[in-house]
Order: structure tokens, then sequence, then C-alpha cells
């Protein structure tokens, strides 16, 4: 490749003394480069195959398990692996998808040899991300020449961009005291995301209209991630101390000096006690409720362990137990002997999850195809899978569809202004920015090209900020485009809208049970929800595609069956009512069975609520 680049980093080869050599240098130094070289920018595009990389990831942590798992661990005894998998293993993703494209490169596959880094940049640094508050961290390739081996002298940890980030105060060692006040609770649920809110607090409020109290645990750090105010007398809403996400700083026992340690992948020798130390990063920033620092797990794993012990709960709730929040949760109820119950709030898939493990008792899970992926994935020893649906999605069918087409024809065409006779809702995810501009350009054309009169409302992703979309807005003709308010999001609108569509939105499942037509977008390759699969949506690759799923749109389809929905989401308006009936007749079953010596007695026998509740093994 000898196209001219300028700007950021090249790899080049630069042969030393007859031995083949690589080096990272800046592009504007390829004036007179005639050796073989690549845009960083441009390997990092190269494609790589998703099932040898999720092969590969499983491979490097299970080599990081038995070499390092034991360095830190928390007084109650959760290794940091454990507690951090999630962000760890998207990290080492990172850092597997850049040596697959290095060995994808022709000229680097057939002579690999040394690379030499870049001087002075850091080894770790942040991705781009529209979303507001998650850190999405990757490996520099001064950093991939540090795990195979480089020496990298003049070559800091951390990015310039993630030093110049605020550091924050750790004088305060000591946890902040409980509130004198908690009471004995039934039920203590935790959440951080407002779809954690969404989907707890109806199964809370159902167990409140049945007499039973509970404690919600909002652990949010951004603020439009909150959990409402509940309603309801028996739910007692707390927020956790608000100086438990400001922790950063070294993590004793992830500093480990070079051994011989190492874990062979596609022909490199990757060096396990630099990854520790690479890794030791994510640890020590503090990264808010989704990626909190090591001293703020240390601190959180006290505090809840002061909750469980004041409330005595029978029951831990969560919708997430494989992120650090959950999987410390998960834990501690454990230690305290509390049953814990996982409603997934998200629809799943082999490529959907950061990490393929749920550790709760009781798993509730939407619908019948959820039903062995959760088999696969269940740790707990005693683990039942339960098909219930989504609490929140029980309120889907009392949306009023003319106001939220009002709201849409209000938002594309302000004022006396004509709107379009046909309106999409785009369900975002919290893609990269190049990564948006990618499918909006996808979108618009397809809906230009289009038979009708089409417009656009994008619906951020609760994560996202409308800032992100502020540049996808600035395009010459075309469909009119709008951007529906935060406080609205798709679940606001999406029921007023001709078609909802998304790569993987969670949203396309509402839509799907509502009977708008679902259409998934994205080149082949591209990570969906597989509705289309089910029947309950069209798979578009390219804008042509979506010209002619939109066209096919004006001849009236047939109403989905319910038996092609109950395959993605059990949709009765009651998976509240039965995910909070398996609540109470787990702590009846546990309280009875207590009370004998002999737990074979017909009384202690638990019988699970309408829908499928099987063991997992």
């Amino acid at each position: 490749m000898s196209t001219r680049a300028t700007g950021g980093l090249s790899l080049v080869r630069s042969d030393f003394a007859g031995q083949p050599r690589w080096a990272l240098v800046g592009s504007g130094a390829l004036d007179h480069v005639t050796t073989d070289h690549i845009r960083t920018g441009e390997l990092e595009t190269v494609p790589v195959d998703r099932q040898e990389l999720r092969v590969l990831v499983g491979n490097v942590m299970d080599a990081l398990k038995h070499y390092g798992a034991s360095f830190a661990s928390t007084p109650g005894g959760a290794s940091w692996l454990h507690v951090q998998h999630v962000p760890v293993r998207r990290f080492v993703t990172e850092v597997l998808r850049k040596l697959l494209a290095l060995n994808a490169w022709e000229p680097f596959a057939s002579t690999p040899a040394p690379l030499a880094p870049a001087p002075y940049e850091g080894r770790v640094g942040l991705r781009s991300s529209s979303s507001r508050e998650y850190l999405a961290y990757t490996i520099t390739w001064s950093g991939i020449a540090y795990l195979l081996g480089a020496e990298t002298p003049y070559n800091l940890t951390r990015s310039a961009q993630l030093r110049n980030r605020a550091r924050v105060s750790t004088a305060n060692t000591d946890p902040s005291p409980l509130p004198s006040d908690l009471q004995q609770r039934d039920v203590v649920a935790l959440s951080w995301t407002s779809r954690h809110a969404d989907t707890l607090m109806p199964v809370l409020a159902e167990l409140e209209r049945d007499g039973r109290t509970s404690l919600l645990l909002d652990v949010a750090t951004d603020p439009a991630e909150r959990c409402p105010v509940p309603m309801a007398t028996g739910i007692d809403l707390r927020s956790a101390p608000s100086d438990l996400f400001s922790l950063s700083g070294t993590t004793e026992g992830l500093h480990p000096r070079d051994d011989e340690h190492v874990v062979r992948i596609k022909g490199h020798d990757v060096h396990l006690a630099r990854l520790v130390v690479l890794l030791s990063v994510l640890l020590e920033t503090s990264g808010g409720c989704t990626q909190p620092s090591w001293r703020t797990i240390l601190r959180a794993e006290i505090w809840l362990d002061g909750v469980l012990s004041a409330t005595r709960p029978h029951t831990v709730l969560l919708s997430n137990d494989t992120s650090p929040l959950g999987a410390l949760a998960a834990h501690a109820a454990e230690r305290h002997d509390v049953n814990t119950v996982h409603v997934q709030h998200g629809a799943w898939s082999a490529e959907s999850v950061a990490w393929p493990a749920l550790h709760c008792r009781d798993i509730v899970v939407m619908g019948e195809r959820d039903l062995p992926i959760a088999r696969a994935w269940v740790c707990h020893p005693d683990a039942e899978v339960h098909v219930l649906g989504q609490p929140r999605f029980d309120a889907l069918a009392g949306l009023g569809r003319e106001a939220q087409r009002r709201y849409l024809e209000t938002v594309l065409a302000p004022g006396n202004r004509r709107a379009p006779a046909r309106i999409a809702v785009w369900a975002c995810q919290p893609f990269s920015p190049g990564h948006l501009k990618a499918q909006v350009d996808l979108l618009l054309d397809g809906l230009s090209a289009a038979a009708g009169d089409w417009g656009l409302v994008i619906a951020p992703h609760p994560a996202q900020g409308a800032v992100a979309f502020a540049t996808l807005l600035k395009r010459d003709g075309g469909p009119p485009v709008a951007v529906a308010d935060l406080r609205v999001g798709a679940r606001g609108c999406l029921a007023g809208a001709d078609v909802l569509v998304s790569a993987y939105s969670t949203c396309g499942i509402e839509a799907a049970l509502l009977d708008v037509p679902v259409l998934e977008i994205g080149p082949p390759g591209e990570r969906t929800l597989d509705l289309a699969d089910s029947g309950l949506a069209t798979r578009c690759h390219d804008a042509g595609d979506i010209a002619e799923a939109l066209s096919a749109l004006r001849d009236p389809g047939t109403p989905v069956p319910r038996t092609a929905l109950d395959v993605v989401c059990r949709w009765r308006g009651d998976s509240a009512a039965q995910v909070a009936r398996l609540i109470t007749q787990r702590a009846e079953a546990s309280a009875r069975s207590s009370d004998h010596v002999h737990h074979d007695a017909p009384s202690a026998t638990f019988a699970s609520p309408q829908g499928e509740g099987a063991p997992a093994r």
C-alpha cells in the first residue's frame, strides 16, 4: 500500500541489520517511504471473523483467570477478575481485534516480526463513543507492541486523553455511614440505568400490592438514568452514598513484574503480566456506575453488606448480574444466604453480551428463544430459568397511538408546516460517531428512494445525548429529520410510527408486540436482534432493501400470530405479577423448608408460576 497519508500513525516495515522489523511512525513522515506501510486507522477497519474473535477472547480470559485471578480480591472473597469481568473482557476484545487485523494485513502476515512502538504514545486510550458516561477503553498500537514484548521506556501507561481526565481526591477511604432508619424489607433491588428501573419497578409495585415491602437502591451516576420516586408506600427508594463512585487510585496486586507467562494468539506471544498492568488502568480510574474503580468496589461491598444486614431481605432482585455492580450484588447476596432473581431487561444473542454468564438463582427471560441461551449461561448450581416476559412491556397496551402520532408530526413539522404522510422512527444505540453516521446515511438514502412521503424521527438511546446527532442532521435535501426529546425516547413515540428502524434496540421487540412494522438495518454481518428470523421484522442490508421494504408497507400487512411473538417475548400484560409471584413462592417455600428438619416434606414443594420454569441443569 503506497497511498500518501497525513496525520496519525502508520505501521512501516523498517528492517535493521538484515532482520525484518516493523515500526510505528507518524504518518507525516511517509513522503519518501518505499517499503510496505499502512495507516493504523486503515488497519483498524480490516474486517475480522467474529466467531474466531469470540473464541480467542475466551481463551485469553481463561489464561488470565489461571494466571492472575488471585492477585486482588474483596474482603468478601470476590476476585477482581470476577467482579470486573465485563470491562476486562471488552478491553481484551480490543486487543485481539487489533492482533487479528495485524495478521490479516498480508505484508505483515507474510513477514511477522517485532513491532517498535511510537515514542511517548500512551498504551491505553479511549475510543469515541456517543454514550454520555461510558468510557470506551482501548489499547493503542504502542500498547500492542508492549504486549508483544517490546521495550517501551518512553510510553506512559495512560494516553494523554486519559491523563487529562479530572483526577478525583482519594483522601476519604472510610465508607459513608448507613442511614439509621433502614428497616427490614422483603426484597432489595438494585438499579443503575433507566432500563433497570423500568424493569424492576413494576415488579416491586406488584409485591407491594401483595403486602410485601422492598428497598430499591438507585446507584446511577448519570442523572438521566435515576429511578423515579415510587408511588407505592411499600417501596423505599435510596441512593448510593454520594462519594461512592468518586474513588480512583492504585490497585495493589495488579502491577506484576515481567515474567515468562504468555498466551499464544495467532502466532503472537501476549505477555500476561503486561496485560494485567494495562488492565489496571480500567480498575484504577473512576468510571461511574457502569465501570466502577476497584476502590469503589471495595467500598460498595461494605455498603451492600451493611444494607443487607440491616434489611434482612429474602430476595435480591437484579436486571443485570454480570456487570461489576450486579456481579458484586449477587456475590454479596449469596454470602448473606439471600435468594437472587435476575430479570432480563434487554434482548440476548451470542454477539450482544460482554460476558455470557448469569449468576442468580432464578433467571427470568422474555421469550422461548432465550430459554436455551440462559441455560447455557447459568453459573449458579441450582439455577432455574423462567419464561415470564418483560415487566416493563406490561404497559405497552396503554400507549396512546394518536397522541404519539401527533408528537411525531409536531417534531417533524413545528408550527403550521405540513408533516410528512409517513413517519419512520429510528431507535438508536450508543454507537461510535462514525457508526452512527454510516447508519443514518444508509437510512436516509433508503427513505429518499422509497415510494411515498417519508420523514424520520431519531429516538436516542437513554445513554446518549442529543448532541451526538447534531452533525447527522446537516444534510442537504432528502426527507425531513428531527430528534425526539431524550425524555420521550423510542418508547414515547414508536406506537405512532409507520415503521420502527433499528439494528438491535429492544424497542424493535416493543414495536413488534404493537404490530408496528420493524426494519433491522445494517450491512451483512451487522449484529441485529434476529427478529427477521421469527417473521417479526424485515432485514435490510442496504438502501435499496430499505426502500423496497418501506414501499411494501403501503399494502396492509397481516398481524403476527401470538405463537411467533411468544418466541421473542411472552406478552400477556402480567409479567410483573408473574415475577412477583415467583419471588414470593420461592421465599415461602424456603421459609417452610427451614422450619422443618425433613426437607422432603410435601409442603416444601416449590411450584413455578405460569410460563416456563425449569432447572438449568
